[in-house]
C-alpha cells in the first residue's frame, strides 16, 4: 500500500484515495472536491495554511488507509 507523505500530491490524494477528503477538510486542507484547486503536495498546502503539525495529519491519514483501503 502506497504511504502518503508531505511530498504526495493533493490531486493523487483525492483520485486513489476519496476516504481521506474528509480529513483534508478537517485540516483545512483544500482539494477540487472540496471547492479549491487539487495542484500542490500536501506539505506545501500544510505551509500555505501555516499547519504545524503535519506529522501528526500524516500518521492519522496513513493510519486510515489502513484501516480503510
Amino acid at each position: 500500500m502506497a504511504k502518503i507523505t508531505a511530498d504526495t500530491y493533493i490531486e493523487e490524494i483525492v483520485e486513489n484515495y476519496p476516504q481521506l477528503i474528509q480529513p483534508l477538510r478537517t485540516y483545512n486542507i483544500r482539494c477540487l472536491a472540496c471547492g479549491d484547486a487539487i495542484w500542490g503536495t500536501l506539505g506545501e498546502a500544510a505551509a500555505q495554511k501555516g499547519i504545524k503539525n503535519l506529522d501528526e495529519i500524516l500518521e492519522e491519514m496513513n493510519r486510515l488507509l489502513e484501516e480503510n483501503p
